[in-house]
């Protein structure tokens, strides 16, 4: 399509509005589109993962590996590698160049999700049910590394405070004895920040837990935990550009979490290692006191949170778009058919977006196209949400006038002039005087993002050939 016949203020729409298109392909489970918006995968319910083109809505890989339900799927930066995991406790690095995959781990549970990191392919963490999570670094494939993620929420080790008695003594209070945990803290989703030197994990207990990883996964440490509900937090998305946390808890509420600039600044503009032996008691005071400090100050506000009252709907995933300004999610429940969105500067519902008749799973918001995907439970369909954009004709000339009935038209007096040849010769020349880039790619696209080079999956295109007539071909 022209971009040039494109009405403006359509194309910079900042969600779509209809519903528009239906894939079929199995009984989807899990959807997601890559970064740069051209192919979207979809992982099914008998293991396998199909591959849609953005442009024409066709399938054009179908993987085949797992045996198991598909349970997350997560794309690479540079849109060639592709991650999957599934009950069949595996998890698969799929390489779309070859179709292949080249790494493959198995787990003795089923793992629940898996995400890439930022910046290396080559790393991942998953959570796994009834265990704790784990990151793993399998860029050398004979020399695969796993590491368990702590779960347990920070505390100090030794809550020292100091005081000075009459005659100068200092009194140190002996520390509260700590209880026996009842129950094992289990991690429900991980989330890797947005430089990677950070994950954030949501428990079953409702705790928000940030775990460092700054010296390549040789070690990983707690160092903030906070308490934002006391239900499961199923879910957590962040947003790069607001600096905000939007976790789903199952007590049907989604919190809005802002990071302090302090935070920010410490660790993720400007990440400097910790030590290993940061927080803990050798140097008493200071460190107790710092720890202490640390828990007493949250460094995440709660904002806002979303839910609907009068209904007392459970979500079932929640996404954001590019920027973070809107937040949407998808409802559980034979009756709710619709995505709910919300715009995060005052936390008001911009719109319902209203879906087909059947509950919608997951969803997935398509940023460089403006398309919002979501499977539904029972077909497995993926449906689509997408602007129609009506073709702006005026734009090849001011006069130019879309009419709804053939009128006759008027001749003006000079339109059809023949013109002398000198003026035309003159006119080709200036013509061909003009410079015409053909070359130079744009640096944005028409909704003022940022053009990014992405891995085109290669297809062999076979064609189908009739010998029934006994024709020879070469």
């Amino acid at each position: 399509m022209n971009l040039l016949l494109l009405d403006p203020f359509e194309v910079a729409k900042e969600y779509p509005e209809t519903l528009t298109n239906s894939l079929q392909y199995g009984h989807s489970r899990f959807l997601k589109f890559n970064k740069k918006g051209d192919y979207l995968a979809s992982g099914l319910l008998d293991g396998s993962i199909c591959i849609f083109d953005a442009d024409t809505n066709q399938v054009i890989a179908v993987l085949k590996q797992h045996t198991g339900v598909v349970q997350s799927l997560e794309w690479s930066n540079c849109g060639r590698y592709l991650l999957s995991s599934s009950t069949d406790c595996k998890v698969l690095l799929w390489d779309l160049k070859t179709k292949t995959v080249i790494r493959e781990i198995i787990f003795e549970s089923a793992v629940w999700t898996a995400q890439l990191h930022p910046t290396n392919t080559f790393v991942f963490v998953c959570t796994i049910f009834n265990d704790d999570p784990v990151y793993v670094d399998w860029s050398n494939e004979n020399d695969i590394r796993i590491l368990k993620i702590p779960t347990t929420p920070y505390q100090p080790e030794q809550s020292l405070t100091s005081d000075k008695n009459e005659d100068g003594d200092k009194h140190i209070e002996e520390p509260e004895p700590k209880k026996q945990k009842k129950s094992k803290d289990l991690a429900f989703c991980v989330k890797f920040a947005y430089n990677g030197k950070l994950m954030f994990m949501g428990t079953n207990k409702g705790w928000l837990n940030i775990i460092s990883n700054f010296d390549n996964s040789s070690w990983l440490k707690t160092i903030y935990s906070q308490k934002i509900c006391s239900s499961h937090a199923k879910q957590i998305v962040i947003s790069e550009k607001t600096s905000k946390i939007f976790v789903n808890c199952s007590d049907r509420i989604i919190r809005q979490l802002s990071i302090h600039e302090d935070f920010i600044t410490k660790y993720l503009k400007n990440p400097s290692e910790p030590t290993k032996d940061e927080g803990k008691s050798e140097d008493s005071e200071a460190s107790g006191a710092s720890a202490t400090e640390n828990n007493e100050n949250d460094e995440f506000e709660i904002e806002l949170k979303y839910q609907d009252v009068v209904n007392r709907l459970q979500w079932n995933s929640i996404t954001i778009n590019h920027n973070g300004e809107y937040l949407i999610a998808s409802t559980y429940g034979s009756g709710a058919h619709d995505i709910y969105m919300w715009e995060t500067t005052m936390g008001s519902l911009t719109k319902v977006l209203e879906g087909p008749k059947e509950e919608l799973f997951d969803i997935d918001w398509n940023n460089k196209r403006c398309c919002i995907g979501a499977n539904g439970l029972d077909s497995g369909y993926v449906y689509l949400w997408t602007n129609i954009i009506p073709q702006k004709w005026s734009a090849l000339a001011p006069d130019f006038v879309e009419i709804e009935e053939n009128v006759e038209y008027s001749e003006q007096e000079d339109e059809f002039d023949i013109l002398p040849n000198e003026e035309i010769n003159q006119r080709q020349l200036n013509e061909e005087d003009e410079h015409v880039d053909i070359i130079t790619k744009d640096e944005v696209d028409a909704r003022g993002l940022q053009e990014e080079e992405s891995f085109v999956i290669p297809m062999i295109l076979k064609k189908d050939i009739d010998l029934s007539d006994g024709e020879d071909v070469d």
